[in-house]
C-alpha cells in the first residue's frame, strides 16, 4: 500500500508540473524540432558512386622473372594517390565535368581542389595471411557529388587514373632500375678492364719471372748447369789434349826433321801406345782418336819413304816442315779455337744461369704481387658478373612491364548512378533532433521547477513552514478572468507558429542547397 501511495503521489506531482509547464515543454519541443525537420527536409542530396579495382598479380610466376618492382602495394597506391589527385588533374576533372558551380565565383582553385579531394575516399581491401599483415587484394575509389550521373562518370576517371598511372609508376621504375644497373655495369667494366690491363702489363714486364714458369725456369737452370758441367768436362779434356800436342810438336822441332828413321819408329810407338790409352776410354769415332790415327799413319808413310842412307849427316839446308809437323799445328791451332768456342759456351752458360736464378728467387715475390693483382680482379669480376646477372633480370622484368605482364589495376566493378543519396541520413536526423527536443524541455521544465520559489498547494506551504495552516481559499475566475486568458492564449498561440514558421523558414533558406553545412554535420548523418 504504501509503494501504491508513493506511485499515486509521484504521478499527481508529475501532473501538476505538466499542468504548470505544458506549454513551455510543447513551445521547447516544437521549436527545435521544427527546425531540424525543416533542415533535413532542406539539405541537398548528396550522391555517392563506388568503383571496385582489382589487383592482378604478376601472370608470369617470380621464379622465371623476378620483378623489380620492390616496393609494397598500399606504398604505391599512396604514391599513385598522390599524383592522381595532384592539382593540374583534379582541375581538369572540375573544368571537364563542371563540378561545384555554386562555388566556383566565391572560392579559389586551391579551395576547389581541397573540397574535390575530401570528396574522394579510397578504401583497401584485403585478405589475412598466417603469420603476416594483409594483403590487398582490391580497393575501392568512390566520388559523392550532388549528380548521380557526373559522380558516377567522375569516380570512373579516377579508376582509369589509378590504372594508368600504376602502369607508369612500374615501367617508371623498371627502367629506372635497369638504368641503374647500366650504368653501374658500364663503371665495373672499366675497372674490370683496367685490372686486366694491369694484370697484362704485369706480366708482360715480369715475364720469365712468373710463377706458373718457375717449373720451366728450374728444369731450363739443371738443363744449363748439365751443359756447364759437359763444357768443363770438354774444356778440360781439350786442355789436355792441347798440352799433349804441344808437347808432341815441340818434341818434333827438337828432333829435327832429320832426327832419322829411329826418332819417327820411337814417335809412331809412342802415339800408338797413347792410341791404345784413348780406345780405352772413347770409341774410334772420337775426335782424339781419329786425328792419332792420322798422325800415326802419317808417321808411318814417312817411314817408309826415308832412305837407307838417311842416317848420314850432311850439311844441308834445313829442308821444310814435314806434313806431320803441319798437320799437328793445325790440330793444335783448330783446337785452341775449340778451347776458345767452349770458353765462350761457358760464359753464356754462366749468364744464362744467373738470369734464371734470379727468375727462380724472384718467382715468390711474383707470386704474392700477382695474388694481390688477382684478387682486386677476381673482386671487380665477381661484382661484374653479379651486375650482369641482375641487369640481365631487370631486362626481363622490363620487357615483362611493357608487355604488362606484370601487375597491374583492373576495374571489376565500374562506378554507376545511384538511385538513392548517400547523404543526409534525414531518418536519423529527424529522431536524433526529436530525442534532442524532449531532452531541451525535459531540462527546461525541471530547471523551471527549481527557480520557481512560489507555493503550488497547502501541503508545499505546511512543509515550508511550521506556522499552522486554518484555511486555504480556492482560485476565483470571473468571467472577465476568462475572456482575457483566451485572448492571451490566442495572441500566445500566434505568436509560437509565427515564431515557428519564422524557424523553418529561416533554416530552410540557410539550409536549402547549403552543402557546407552538410559537411559540417556528423558522418554518421551526412
Amino acid at each position: 500500500m504504501a509503494d501504491e501511495a508513493r506511485k499515486g503521489a509521484g504521478f499527481e506531482l508529475i501532473w501538476a508540473v505538466w499542468n504548470r509547464r505544458k506549454w513551455l515543454a510543447i513551445l521547447l519541443v516544437a521549436a527545435p524540432f521544427s527546425a531540424v525537420v525543416s533542415l533535413a527536409t532542406s539539405l541537398p542530396n548528396i550522391y555517392r558512386s563506388t568503383a571496385t579495382v582489382l589487383v592482378e598479380r604478376q601472370q608470369v610466376p617470380e621464379a622465371f622473372v623476378k620483378s623489380t618492382v620492390t616496393s609494397e602495394l598500399e606504398t604505391r597506391l599512396y604514391t599513385i594517390s598522390q599524383d592522381s589527385l595532384s592539382r593540374s588533374r583534379l582541375e581538369d576533372l572540375i573544368i571537364r565535368f563542371g563540378l561545384y558551380p555554386d562555388l566556383r565565383g566565391r572560392a579559389s582553385r586551391e579551395a576547389l581542389v581541397q573540397r574535390m579531394r575530401s570528396d574522394i575516399q579510397l578504401v583497401p581491401k584485403g585478405v589475412e595471411q598466417r603469420g603476416r599483415d594483409g594483403m590487398t587484394i582490391a580497393f575501392t575509389l568512390s566520388y559523392r557529388g550532388r549528380n548521380p550521373q557526373t559522380v558516377a562518370l567522375v569516380t570512373n576517371a579516377l579508376a582509369s587514373f589509378y590504372i594508368e598511372e600504376n602502369l607508369k609508376v612500374r615501367e617508371r621504375q623498371t627502367t629506372g632500375t635497369t638504368e641503374f644497373l647500366r650504368v653501374q655495369l658500364q663503371g665495373v667494366k672499366e675497372r674490370l678492364e683496367e685490372e686486366e690491363r694491369r694484370t697484362s702489363e704485369y706480366k708482360k714486364r715480369y715475364i720469365g719471372e712468373l710463377p706458373q714458369q718457375m717449373q720451366a725456369n728450374l728444369a731450363t737452370l739443371e738443363a744449363l748447369n748439365l751443359q756447364l758441367r759437359l763444357n768443363s768436362d770438354n774444356q778440360a779434356r781439350a786442355e789436355e789434349r792441347r798440352q799433349t800436342l804441344a808437347k808432341q810438336l815441340a818434341e818434333t822441332d827438337l828432333l829435327g826433321p832429320t832426327g832419322g828413321p829411329g826418332a819417327t819408329a820411337a814417335r809412331i810407338a809412342r802415339l800408338k801406345q797413347e792410341l791404345m790409352e784413348l780406345r780405352m776410354r772413347f770409341s774410334d769415332r772420337y775426335p782424339d782418336v781419329i786425328l792419332m790415327k792420322l798422325e800415326i799413319a802419317a808417321l808411318e808413310r814417312e817411314l817408309a819413304e826415308t832412305k837407307p842412307d838417311g842416317m848420314r849427316e850432311e850439311k844441308k839446308p834445313p829442308p821444310p816442315a814435314t806434313p806431320h809437323v803441319l798437320q799437328l799445328r793445325q790440330n793444335l791451332s783448330q783446337l785452341e779455337e775449340g778451347i776458345k768456342d767452349l770458353k765462350r759456351e761457358e760464359k753464356r752458360l754462366r749468364e744464362a744461369i744467373a738470369t734464371y736464378g734470379r727468375r727462380v728467387e724472384e718467382s715468390p715475390r711474383r707470386e704474392q704481387e700477382l695474388q694481390d693483382l688477382f684478387r682486386g680482379y677476381e673482386e671487380k669480376k665477381e661484382q661484374y658478373r653479379s651486375l650482369l646477372k641482375r641487369y640481365d633480370e631487370a631486362q626481363l622484368a622490363e620487357s615483362l612491364e611493357q608487355r604488362q605482364k606484370g601487375e597491374q589495376l583492373r576495374i571489376l566493378d565500374p562506378a554507376i548512378p545511384s538511385g538513392q543519396p548517400a547523404a543526409p541520413n534525414r531518418l536519423r536526423l529527424i529522431l536524433m533532433g526529436f530525442v534532442f527536443s524532449l531532452g531541451l524541455a525535459a531540462g527546461a521544465v525541471v530547471l523551471a521547477e527549481q527557480l520557481d520559489t512560489s507555493f503550488h498547494t497547502v501541503d508545499d506551504l505546511r512543509a515550508f513552514t511550521a506556522v499552522p495552516v486554518l484555511v486555504s481559499i480556492p482560485k476565483i475566475i470571473t468571467a472577465a478572468d476568462a475572456s482575457r486568458k483566451r485572448w492571451r492564449f490566442c495572441l500566445v498561440a500566434a505568436s509560437a507558429i509565427v515564431g515557428l514558421a519564422c524557424i523553418v523558414g529561416a533554416v530552410y533558406f540557410f539550409a536549402h542547397g547549403n552543402e557546407e553545412l552538410l559537411r559540417m554535420l556528423p558522418s554518421n548523418l551526412s
